[in-house]
């Protein structure tokens, strides 16, 4: 029985997100046996919100298949042209139909096809989306005339509930459904009756003792006060890095197993991080 092992890791915050992520994936790639690795992108920039096409360039050049993001992603105008022309990150693909980009798309690995699909939730958010699940079914009923031997899905949203609702409806017909957006790992990681993998939150990269990523006294003092404030990406030590890798079965796309990971790293270095 082939199997293949694919990392997927949660929402990296800033330049700690990349710093940590640069030090330690060569590593996990030899250690952990992996065969793809799938990484929410959305908050990477150095301030924390969207990405550019110079980070994409970043994640490519460390073998990164497939960036996801979510409802940051266009707070950096210049990534709207590379989106347009690149397949490497996707955009929720429940926004609305002239957005640029797409939402789902497919690499090969070991020989075998892997489609990745990233949409966004409704619950406690701001956007006027789509129905994310009418969208994953649209996508799957396309996807069912093409050779795809696996289907990961990044669920972009606040509420557990939401997350839950979308794993259940697509137990059986996906490898796995992760949850971002949050950016706190959970750990009800399993494999549901009908065979796929899931998480309620695959957590963040950055700094540990920061909220989400963020510094925590401009955040602290916001909830105080209820006045505007800056946040500010928290660059502190120590940083840590959250995520799963799942094995499927490559015949069926089935999950054979979830695992958490956690890297907690008093020594990164944030020079010449691209």
């Amino acid at each position: 029985m082939e199997k293949l092992r694919i990392l997927l890791l949660g929402d990296h915050v800033g330049l700690p997100g990349r710093a940590i992520f640069k030090k330690h994936i060569a590593r996990l790639r030899q250690e952990l046996g992996l065969d793809a690795v799938i990484v929410n992108g959305e908050n990477s920039a150095a301030n924390g919100r969207g990405i550019t096409p110079a980070i994409a360039q970043f994640y490519r050049n460390h073998g990164v298949d497939v960036v996801t993001t979510g409802n940051h992603v266009w707070q950096c105008p210049d990534i709207q042209s590379y989106v347009a022309t690149h397949k490497d990150i996707l955009r929720p693909a429940n926004f609305p139909g002239n957005t640029p980009g797409v939402g789902f798309t497919t690499f090969v690995c070991k020989g075998v096809t892997i489609a990745v699909i990233n949409v966004q939730g409704r619950v406690f958010m701001r956007e006027l989306l789509e129905c994310p699940f009418r969208t994953v079914d649209t996508i799957l009923n396309f996807l069912q005339h093409h050779t795809v031997n696996a289907i990961f899905v990044d669920f972009h949203t606040e509420t557990t509930s939401e997350k839950y609702a979308m794993g259940y409806y697509l137990d059986g017909r996906v490898s796995g459904v992760v949850g971002t957006h949050t950016h706190v790992q959970t750990a009800d990681e399993r494999i549901l009756p009908k065979g796929t993998a899931y998480i309620t939150d695959l957590g963040m990269a950055g700094s540990l003792n920061s909220m989400i990523g963020m510094r925590r006294e401009s955040i602290i003092q916001h909830m105080i006060t209820q006045m505007p404030t800056r946040f500010v990406v928290d660059n502190q030590m120590p940083l840590f890095m959250t995520g799963v890798w799942i094995d499927i079965e490559a015949s069926t796309g089935k999950a054979l197993h979830i695992e958490r990971i956690r890297i907690v790293d008093e020594a990164v270095s944030l020079e010449g991080v691209d």
